[in-house]
């Protein structure tokens, strides 16, 4: 029977990488990781990396084993989670604020499983993309990108390493092409996105050697991030976003990201509170489940391949 800690180390040495540094987020020496990785193999009759002095990677049946990995441990998790919260008794309101996009689209499903796992618990969740007043209004938590602006506030990370990607659909590059280079984006449709009044033209990325920004322009603008992500998927242009809200749609092959070669603009995804005493038990628990489901989720980007 295979071993809840040997598929943990295999899931956490494809997102990381690095067989030590797997080693090092699960507190495991080298050699057992060593260990672990060779009885899982041994286990399966698969090789799942090749292996060479300066670099690991998945093979062809370690990429297929990968997805099964996951869906185990996202199992193991879920009765975790709900046995946690049986013990606990976990009840009572729960008062979120998350941004439209990622709310509606990858948030939604997630709180379904969450709040199946602890039924006595109720949510409230108001989505919107302008920044809430955590101490006037009638929300306990928000989830929202990048760090507050106000410096009192608590912000607890949930994907750190989440980044921007440009994306587009079939239908748009079929009709005017896929661009190559930075520069050309100055010649397509930029679907562009507006905060507090604010138009975010200027699309940052790095290839790693140096960064490069550039202003784009285009006929749609919308303060609602959803608004921005449908404009897309209808074929209108091109869109600058966040990969925890596109990443159901680029693996469904409604968009594919462009120039992948180029990395986005880092845009963390935090939970933020006004006061620690707000940090209760079910407020942890929500965290560490949608850390998990993010971290999943991160393990696919561009990126991290």
């Amino acid at each position: 029977m295979l071993r809840f800690d040997d598929l943990q180390l295999f899931v956490r040495t494809t997102e990381t990488g690095s067989l030590s540094a797997a080693a090092r987020l699960l507190d495991i020496s080298p050699a057992v990781a060593s260990a672990a990785l060779k009885r899982l193999e041994q286990q399966l009759d698969a090789r799942l990396f090749a292996r060479s002095t300066r670099s690991l990677r998945l093979t062809a049946e370690g990429q297929a084993f990968l997805s099964h990995a996951r869906q185990a441990l996202q199992s193991i998790e879920a009765g975790r989670m709900q046995l946690a919260g049986n013990k606990v008794g976990i009840s009572g309101l729960m008062q979120l604020c998350a941004p439209s996009d990622f709310g509606r689209n990858t948030l939604l499903p997630w709180l379904d499983e969450f709040q199946h796992a602890h039924p006595q618990l109720q949510l409230r969740l108001l989505l919107g993309d302008r920044v809430t007043d955590l101490f006037r209004e009638p929300v306990d938590i928000a989830l929202r990108y990048g760090e507050p602006e106000d410096s009192t506030l608590v912000a607890l990370p949930v994907a750190a390493d989440n980044r921007r990607v440009l994306c587009a659909s079939a239908s748009y590059l079929a009709r005017h092409g896929e661009p190559q280079t930075i520069e050309e984006l100055a010649g397509h449709n930029c679907l562009l996105y507006m905060l507090n009044g604010r138009v975010h033209e200027r699309w940052q990325f790095s290839n790693g050697k140096r960064q490069q920004s550039i202003t784009v322009q285009g006929d749609r603008q919308s303060d609602d991030a959803d608004v921005v992500r449908r404009w897309a998927l209808a074929g209108q242009g091109l869109m600058y976003k966040s990969w925890l809200d596109v990443a159901g749609d680029v693996q469904a092959g409604r968009l594919q990201v462009l120039m992948g070669e180029h990395l986005g603009e880092i845009t963390p995804l935090n939970l933020i509170c006004a006061h620690r005493s707000q940090l209760s038990k079910p407020v942890h628990l929500l965290r560490e489940f949608v850390q998990s489901r993010c971290r999943a989720l991160l393990a696919k980007a561009p990126w991290a391949n």
